[in-house]
């Protein structure tokens, strides 16, 4: 007999014994391969349902997930990773197709997503070649995230699926937004920006400020809210020198870094003053490493010290940061004057000033809406030369070296700080007319501060939303106002305009004003009147004045207060 023919029969003989062989008791190891081996099988059967219910719905999707669900060559680790971090929303498609709750249940994938069921056979594929969890994906493909066609279906706590689409802009849409709100004006000697951003680095002020058109800018160095920061990047302090220099921008003239709201140079707790000074002394590092000379920041507060205690205590630091640095001017603003607040005064900026060594190296930033919540008015021609003729013989007009431009939600003297767009607050369009057309400020750098912030409704929610164009067009309209005659039909148009359509912001702050107004005289009568009282009894133990129990008539100031209802109990 052949040798084949007998191997053939021998293998034959062998299959047979094994057939009718009684099975051997089922082992641990034995049940786990089998219960893989059913999962696999019945994940086929519903992938297999799937792939009808698809072919039946062109569902273009679908098959994305299915294609990057299958290993090739060498990337398929990568593929199946990338299909076990993505969602899909083929549970919701099923749903709408009618499959069944059953099936349906069959197709989740109980974890933070929810997984359709080709992503589910991913999950085993992935098991099987060492990714067990999202935790075992590498990292460079982890940073890889869905493409700008990819939906994702992020199961919500009920199990509804909630559909979101990850769009990123075109480069059309960035071209669009690059695109300048307003073509800078040249040739002006009244040099207008606003307070721009650093969002990504602080060379990007110059291109915002190009954005809107304007010739000067302020800026924040570092976050202005947080006492730690980290340095100023090598890299982007010679970026901004460049674009300076590429643009136009004189930075010892026209730009204006704005100080850090925490810092206040009169703090007399040591520990504080330190923190404050230190802060403030790497600003103006910061000032000399971009090249800029100017550096304005608010004076501080008293707190419960003295008024000229504190003031020393500014100029002290002062001196102290001119020492430690050679070139940066810093400027006092003028301030509002609410509270414990200083600068609301040109008093205080010039009793500040007196006690600086170099005076060379100090000056002033006028701010509109601030001078005139303090009381210094600006809005006619002969007010607007009254404040400047104060400030000139106070302070002295050869310190002023910036101005912000605001106008004012409140009042003349309200010591309100409450920044306002041009025109439409109290101030009015004819101040910002006497600022335009004041020769001495011709070459200082003039920024805006006014709100560009705008509330949009969008699919029935309100959002708030930032809009440059304000700045933009507010700097046009100022730089129109040079040499405009402002008793012609085309100045008066405008101004009746704008005040139009301040005019509901400026009766509601009128009415709080007033209201306040009449509070503080209460407060002031019921004092005054109670001190009476008192002064009263106390003259009685001498013999004089009315008994304490005696009826003091109608006439008594106290009987008023008494009866209204304000102060009664």
């Amino acid at each position: 007999m052949p040798a084949a023919a007998i191997a053939a029969r021998s293998n034959s003989k062998i299959q047979k014994r094994k057939r009718d062989a009684p099975a051997p008791a089922p082992t641990p190891e034995s049940t786990r391969k089998r219960a893989k081996i059913s999962k696999v099988n019945k994940t086929a059967e519903v992938d297999t349902a799937s792939k009808t219910i698809e072919e039946n719905s062109d569902a273009e999707d679908h098959t994305e997930v299915t294609k990057r669900s299958r290993p090739r060559n060498n990337a398929g680790e990568k593929k199946i990773a990338l299909s076990l971090k993505t969602t899909t929303h083929d549970i919701s498609e099923q749903s709408n197709k009618g499959i069944s709750d059953q099936e349906s249940k069959n197709s989740r994938k109980s974890k933070k997503g929810t997984y359709s069921t080709k992503t589910k056979t991913a999950v085993v594929q992935a098991e099987e070649i060492g990714i067990k969890s999202e935790e075992d994906i590498p990292k460079e493909i982890k940073s890889q995230g869905p493409s700008k066609e990819d939906e994702e279906a992020v199961a919500d706590g009920d199990g509804s699926l909630k559909k979101t689409k990850r769009k990123r802009k075109t480069k059309e849409e960035k071209e669009a937004e690059a695109m300048p709100l307003a073509s800078r004006t040249k040739g002006l000697h009244m040099f207008i920006g606003a307070h721009v951003s650093i969002a990504k680095g602080v060379q990007n002020s110059v291109t915002n400020c190009i954005h809107i058109g304007g010739n000067a800018f302020a800026l924040f160095l570092k976050s202005q809210r947080k006492w730690e920061n980290p340095p100023l990047q090598d890299a982007n302090r010679d970026q901004f020198r460049l674009n300076c220099v590429n643009h136009g921008f004189d930075a010892t003239r026209h730009v204006v870094p704005h100080g850090s709201y925490l810092v206040n140079l009169a703090q007399e707790d040591p520990d504080k003053a330190k923190q404050a000074y230190d802060c403030f002394l790497e600003d103006l590092h910061r000032c000399e490493a971009l090249g800029i000379r100017f550096y304005n920041f608010h004076p501080g507060a008293t707190g419960s010290s003295p008024r000229p205690a504190a003031l020393a205590r500014i100029a002290s630091a002062l001196n102290r940061a001119h020492r430690a640095t050679q070139t940066v001017t810093p400027l006092l603003e003028n301030m509002a004057g609410s509270g414990t607040v200083i600068g609301s005064s040109f008093a205080d900026l010039r009793d500040i000033i007196s006690q600086i060594d170099d005076k060379s190296r100090v000056g002033v930033c006028l701010d509109t809406c601030h001078a005139f919540a303090a009381g210094y008015d600006l809005r006619s021609p002969a007010a607007f030369k009254k404040t400047l003729q104060d400030f000139d013989q106070v302070v002295g007009i050869k310190y002023l070296k910036a101005l912000h431009l605001n106008d004012s939600k409140a009042p003349l003297g309200s010591r309100r700080d409450l920044h306002q767009n041009i025109g439409l607050g109290f101030l009015g369009l004819r101040a910002f007319w006497n600022v335009m057309n004041e020769k001495r400020f011709e070459g200082l750098p003039m920024v805006l501060e006014t709100p560009i912030d705008r509330r949009v409704e969008c699919d029935g929610k309100v959002k708030v939303e930032e809009d440059k164009g304000i700045w933009a067009r507010e700097i046009k309209l100022l730089e129109g106002l040079v040499a405009m005659d402002s008793e012609g039909d085309e100045f008066k148009k405008l101004e009746a305009s704008l005040a139009k359509e301040g005019e509901a912001e400026r009766k509601k702050y009128q009415a709080a004003f007033e209201k306040k107004v009449e509070k503080e005289k209460r407060k002031e009568l019921k004092t005054k009147d109670i001190g009476s009282f008192f002064r009263v009894g106390k003259g009685k133990a001498k013999g004089k004045g009315t008994p304490r129990n005696q009826d003091e008539g109608s006439d008594s100031p106290l009987s008023e207060i008494e009866d209204d209802p304000q102060y009664s109990s």
